[in-house]
């Protein structure tokens, strides 16, 4: 018979070590279970389920219009425009290029000078001024800075009225210029600017191309803005899809209808509808071609989101 062990002191005996308690086995799914108990909701499926709903929900709008840009005005009213019976976009398309000679396309070409022009100015400005917050210090930056974001808390409708009282005394109401001057600074794109410039110019190569003998202007220009190219590319593709929707400026400022943004030609379209209804089919066949310049801007442009997304996994 085996003695139980004694303590080098003293000689006695050592208390016997208590047994381990015995836990229960849990099966796998128990145990993820007890680890994620809300893991049914976060599953596969449902993540899947719920970014298909959040798909169709989107898609939906943009379906119907596609839909009903085929319809004439019956077939509008009639409220099967989810179907392609009747199929008429041709006929839909020629009206559309001949009413009022032509003055959809006129409309057409407006926007796209509003929308181009101005979110090119727009974003260069806005790239050179956060440009300017990030890199070089001044008496009261900080404070010019906070200005400027408290004008991201101004909504731009509150602007339109000040703006046309502006463009008044000087003498441009009524012109292209009442519409594309107001639009080339976006205080939430300077934000933007200094973030990118931030994160994607380092000091040191601005002070190498200082040490080489480059200006300020040349520094900016050939190293700082072509690094912020995808900042560049994001304040611009923000600022046209803002500028090709604006509605309530060219509404305050132009009474000319050979001046009117696509978005404003429409409108004036949509409430002759009213009593015209053959103005219907014009309307939707014109929002259509409307969404285009919108889908080809962000597939186009891209690619450069990606490459600015990509060149902090290698730093």
């Amino acid at each position: 018979m085996a003695l139980p062990p004694r303590t080098a002191d003293t000689g006695q005996a050592a208390p016997a070590a208590a047994p381990a308690p015995v836990r229960p086995s849990r099966t796998p799914a128990v145990r993820t279970a007890a680890r994620h108990p809300r893991g049914r909701w976060l599953s596969p499926a449902a993540v899947n389920t719920a970014l298909a709903l959040a798909v169709l929900y989107t898609l939906f709008p943009l379906v119907w219009l596609v839909t009903a840009a085929t319809k004439d005005a019956g077939g509008l009213l009639a409220g099967d425009a989810l179907s392609f019976e009747g199929f008429d976009l041709a006929g839909n398309l020629s009206r559309l290029a001949t009413e009022g000679d032509g003055i959809y396309f006129r409309w057409y070409a407006n926007s796209l000078l509003y929308a181009g022009a101005g979110a090119a100015l727009c974003a260069l400005i806005c790239v050179a001024a956060g440009y300017a917050f990030d890199k070089y210090r001044f008496p009261g930056k900080e404070k010019l800075f906070g200005a400027v974001l408290l004008g991201v808390l101004v909504p731009t409708t509150a602007l339109a009225l000040p703006l046309y009282l502006l463009a008044s005394k000087i003498g441009v109401v009524n012109t292209y210029w009442s519409v594309l001057v107001p639009v080339l600074v976006n205080p939430f794109g300077v934000y933007l600017a200094r973030v990118f410039s931030a994160g994607y110019i380092p000091d040191e190569a601005l002070e190498a191309a200082r040490i080489d003998g480059a200006g300020e202007l040349r520094v900016f220009w050939s190293i700082g803005l072509r690094m912020v190219a995808p900042g560049l590319v994001t304040v611009f593709l923000f600022q046209f899809t803002a500028i090709w929707n604006n509605f309530f400026l060219p509404l305050v400022m132009l009474s000319d209808q050979r001046l009117f943004p696509v978005s404003l030609g429409l409108y004036a379209w949509h409430g002759n509808a009213h009593g015209e209804p053959s103005f219907y089919p014009l309307v939707v066949t014109g929002s259509l071609l409307a969404v285009i310049p919108l889908i080809i801007a962000f597939v186009t442009l891209q690619r450069h989101w990606k490459a600015g997304l990509a060149a902090g996994s290698v730093q």
